[in-house]
């Protein structure tokens, strides 16, 4: 387990990363209590169902993981009331890319830059290993969709209609899809999920590794018994999660 740092970290918030739809971007970034080089740094993406939320969600694990020795960067990207896809990857890939533009400034190793979210930022997460081409170091998805699909029924699927922009081809749903990306030399990944989630099925998570374990890539997958949808979001589930993405980052590319 890697060494936790509990000093005080160092938050500069509202940095503007770039524009996305005529406006400003920003994110917040965790520093971490400790001076190093070369540091491994994790953008961090909230969930929300593509149509809520923003990035002040993982203020707790940018604060956790910055005392494990990461600087950690928490972005925002155009809603799906704002913006229809591919606003969302769009602007995570602008944070993704002002992140190694600007890893100097924060002694960060260009190479050791991963990416961790959330539900839809999980979702989006998956999407920058499977569309960008050596920029993401690894990978965790927390209870992330994992293949799209619009229909009829309420739930999920009526968020993924909204995202995509209403009914869809085959064709625009799987190019929003990470399991459509798999391959050989995807980042490493880590995917969590409770299985008593009833928004979006274990299975998601249990597509995406087989799909990654059958083509070679590096991939694992934890399971949570009887945990819901968003379980983390308490302390006693939180922080071991914290821990369990540290120790992922640590094993997968800072300690390589």
């Amino acid at each position: 387990m890697p060494d936790r740092h509990p000093g005080r970290v160092v938050i500069e918030e509202n940095i503007v990363v770039g524009e996305g739809g005529g406006r400003a971007l920003q994110c917040d970034v965790y520093l971490p209590p400790e001076d190093g080089v070369d540091r491994t740094a994790i953008l961090l993406l909230h969930g929300g169902g593509w149509e809520h939320g923003d990035r002040t969600q993982l203020r707790g694990y940018g604060l956790l993981l910055a005392q494990y020795g990461f600087v950690c960067v928490c972005a925002e990207y155009r809603l799906s009331g704002e913006s229809v896809w591919p606003a969302q990857i769009d602007d995570v890939t602008t944070a993704l890319r002002w992140l190694r533009a600007n890893a100097d400034r924060y002694d960060v190793d260009e190479s050791r830059i991963c990416v961790s979210g959330n539900s839809a930022g999980g979702h989006l997460a998956l999407m920058l290993g499977g569309v960008t081409d050596g920029e993401v170091a690894a990978v965790v998805a927390i209870y992330p969709p994992t293949q799209l699909r619009v229909d009829s029924r309420a739930g999920p699927d009526e968020m993924v209609r909204r995202l995509l922009g209403g009914d869809v081809s085959r064709q625009v749903e799987d190019a929003a899809s990470p399991i459509t990306y798999v391959r050989t030399n995807f980042p490493p990944t880590m995917l969590v999920h409770g299985n008593a989630d009833d928004l979006v099925p274990v299975g998601a998570s249990f597509a995406m590794y087989h799909a990654l374990i059958a083509v070679g890539a590096q991939a694992e997958l934890h399971v949570f018994d009887g945990a819901p949808h968003g379980f983390d979001a308490t302390p006693s589930l939180g922080h071991p999660l914290a821990e369990l993405i540290a120790l992922f980052f640590d094993r997968k590319v800072r300690s390589v």
